[in-house]
């Protein structure tokens, strides 16, 4: 529905006593009556099926709070008989085209020729019996397109009596909008109308004096002109006293409440639902949906941005949304839970929230900035994938290949090279430059969907700095993360090159005294695709081995668990290893996690995302579901992701522990049930289940012995040439941080690496 086109339409709402989420009463609200803001469904659940159609009406009410209001945009048809259908013209949202292909018509709206097919030149038979629904965002899924008709007033009514949305028709030709709400049953007690057009809710608000209807004046884009007083909707907002002659409330924008910088960031908000609030106007706010583009500061997230509408020192009374169950969660659950303390992870608790390269979805990843912002989002580990520069120093970085995560392609495009050990395709690889030379690049903030719109951050793009394993380590310990995470790969190769990787971590965390037993430090989990790594570390019995398993897997034999238990006591699998999926929707969880965990064995799963994209439908675009399914249906110990602060806000709310029953909560996802909904044919065929994990995927050989090519004091040569006045406390405050390593950890390394060979 584009804003250019004022329509009306009826909003019907029969509340009955507006239940809490929780069973404890929370405290008073700052919307207008006190009371939680409502979550108005529009067109239903709209978001995963079809506008308006059974199924996006019936999830609606099923998944969400339970006096959910259903949004239907009604249009009527040439015999006065309404139906819901948000759009000014039929042929995005359904097969109406196929039907009447010489339906299509032109008509003036407000000045301006719409060419279209328009209900009003279909009778009711001719639309109920012949059109069917499609999803008209390319992003949702066309999976249940023509299987569902147009839904009638009297099919929305048949659904759910007591709490129904009744539907404002359409003003269009010789179609009295007063006459059918004027001629609806008495039984039908619409309790609110709302319009972009102040002379209808004039004139009919003369004729409802005596019901308890109330109005509400829906404003379009400011630069829009209502028809009645030909004024724009901006200068109507600057008079809202006018509004409270006629209506009860407005319907605005969120832009209107929150405006957004050209760049998409948040600006200041206004005082509108204050100012609206002390007339005594409601404030109901549009425009949420999941999947669409919202200001960078909610990181992807929309259950933040939910919040910031309810939770601050005002509240909009409602929210209109596409995800009528993300609304719902963040009403009931998330919101006034900021101050909650994080409960403790473990012990049949929840699992452990661990970084991703720190909050890298926010900053870029192993960098000063994305640790910081982990520690302060609530991490409980932080992680560190250790990179290796030409001479030696061991620093945090997400690939060994820098042209995916800082500026070396610009600088370095001689350095270009082929390393089939570690990528199918060219790079430029850490271990080709000197840390001097890597200190001149700036981190890249990319996220995996930059390609497809979705940035990250883009005014953080080139922040932070690099940071060195000891820096690392010291900015554990400066914390209050519980653990810290050192992840290795490729040291066989590394090893012929000269660069002793396992030696390089071994001599950090000992200088670094994180092998002392004990003590108040960090608990270290190292983490390796390579056995010989880890079986190396298997002299410091304080660490935590956890073998990474990359590949996804549908199982792991009985043998293969055997094999894992001699080198590790957790294992971290893809999301792919976890949930079968077939066209995005989820089939089936494996039973791998139930497997690993008979056997004694710690799960990690990763890696968890924000973006939309990332989702499989089954989790409603919302990243919290993702998070409760991992939760509570497979019972993970530990969830990996680039977005801490969105676990921790889930953790901190009282809907995360199923167990106490409240009246609404945030259920995890039901995989396979969406998937049975689907017309035969609809989905592709599914793939073949991913191969059995069995010993020999297991087993690595014997790492090599490090090559004498790069002499142990090179990295004693390169610390002496930096600023030795980095601190942990320089790091966690942001300022200026440069390796401070001294001769004697290369001494230890060397020492060290007698040891482990």
């Amino acid at each position: 529905m584009g804003a250019r086109y004022p329509h009306m339409f009826l909003i019907l709402l029969l509340l009955h006593g507006a239940n809490a989420a929780l069973n404890a009463p929370v405290q008073k609200w700052p919307t207008l009556g006190g009371q939680p803001p409502a979550v108005i469904a529009c067109g239903g659940f709209s978001g995963l099926f079809p506008d308006s159609s059974q199924y996006s009406y019936q999830f609606a009410m099923s998944s969400s709070l339970h006096d959910v209001v259903l949004y239907c945009d009604l249009q009527l048809s040439s015999d006065h008989l309404g139906f819901c259908k948000t759009g000014l013209t039929l042929e995005n949202s359904t097969l109406i085209g196929e039907v009447f292909p010489k339906g299509a018509k032109t008509y003036k709206v407000n000045g301006e020729e719409i060419h279209g097919w328009f209900s009003l030149d279909f009778t009711s038979e001719e639309l109920y019996q012949n059109v069917t629904l499609i999803q008209n965002i390319f992003s949702r899924p066309s999976t249940f397109d023509g299987v569902m008709g147009m839904f009638t007033l009297e099919d929305l009514v048949g659904l759910r009596p007591p709490h129904i949305w009744y539907p404002l028709f359409y003003q269009e030709h010789k179609l009295s909008p007063e006459d059918y709400i004027l001629g609806l049953p008495k039984d039908f007690s619409l309790t609110y109308i709302s319009s972009p057009e102040i002379g209808f809710l004039k004139s009919l608000g003369g004729k409802l004096k005596k019901s308890n209807t109330k109005l509400i004046f829906r404003f379009l884009g400011e630069d829009v002109t209502e028809p009645t007083t030909k004024k724009t909707y901006g200068e109507i907002l600057k008079d809202l006293k006018s509004i409270k002659a006629f209506a009860s409330g407005i319907l605005v924008p969120k832009d209107y409440i929150w405006p957004l910088s050209k760049d998409q960031y948040l600006k200041l908000p206004t005082t509108l639902v204050k100012d609206a609030h002390a007339l005594g106007l409601a404030v109901f706010a549009s425009g949420f949906a999941n999947d669409v583009s919202m200001s960078y500061n909610y990181s992807y997230d929309p259950s933040a941005e939910y919040l910031n509408f309810i939770d601050t020192d005002f509240s909009v009374d409602g929210l209109v949304t596409d995800f009528p169950p993300t609304a719902s969660g963040a009403v009931a659950c998330l919101a006034h839970t900021k101050g909650n303390p994080l409960p403790p992870p473990g012990n049949g608790g929840r699992p452990l929230i661990i970084t991703h390269n720190g909050a890298s979805g926010v900053f870029p990843g192993s960098t000063d900035l994305a640790y910081q912002q982990a520690v302060k989002d609530g991490a409980d580990i932080i992680d560190c994938a250790v990179r290796m520069s030409k001479d030696g120093v061991a620093f945090c970085l997400a690939s060994a290949d820098l042209s995916t995560s800082t500026t070396a392609s610009t600088s370095f495009m001689t350095k270009i090279s082929t390393v089939s050990e570690i990528q199918n395709k060219s790079g430029i690889f850490s271990f080709d430059l000197t840390w001097s030379e890597i200190q001149t690049l700036k981190p890249d903030l990319l996220g995996p969907y930059t390609q497809a719109g979705l940035k990250r951050n883009p005014a953080a793009k080139n922040a932070g700095k690099f940071v060195t394993l000891p820096e690392f380590l010291d900015l554990a310990k400066a914390t209050n993360v519980s653990g810290i995470l050192i992840e290795m790969e490729n040291a066989a190769y590394l090893a012929k090159r000269g660069l002793g990787l396992v030696e390089a971590v071994s001599g950090a965390l000992a200088n670094a005294s994180y092998d002392k037993e004990g003590g108040h430090l960090p608990q270290v989990m190292v983490q390796s695709d390579d056995t010989s790594v880890l079986a190396a570390f298997k002299k410091f019995p304080a660490f935590r081995r956890v073998l990474i398993v990359d590949e996804a897997i549908s199982d792991a034999s009985a043998p293969s668990v055997e094999e894992i238990k001699e080198f590790a006591t957790a294992v971290t699998v893809s999301r792919g290893s976890i949930a079968q999926v077939n066209g995005f929707f989820l089939t089936k969880f494996t039973g791998l996690a139930e497997r690993l965990h008979h056997a004694n064995l710690t799960v990690h799963v990763g890696v968890l995302r924000n973006e939309f994209m990332n989702l499989g439908f089954d989790f409603w675009a919302d990243p919290t579901i993702e998070i409760a399914t991992y939760t509570s249906s497979v019972v993970a110990d530990g969830l990996i992701t680039e977005y801490p602060a969105t676990a921790a806000a889930y953790f901190r709310s009282p809907c995360s522990d199923l167990s106490l029953n409240l009246s609404y909560t945030i259920l995890p996802a039901d995989a396979g049930a969406l998937v049975t909904l689907a017309a035969p044919g609809a989905l592709p065929p599914a793939l073949p289940p991913a191969p059995v994990l069995e010993p020999a995927d297991v087993l690595d050989p014997p790492l090599p012995p490090v090559a004498v090519s790069s002499p142990p004091e090179a990295s004693a040569t390169t610390a002496k040439a930096t600023d030795s006045s980095s601190s942990p406390a320089s790091l966690i405050a942001g300022g200026s941080h440069v390796l401070a390593a001294a001769a004697a950890i290369a001494a230890m390394l060397l020492l060290l690496s007698h040891g482990f060979h």
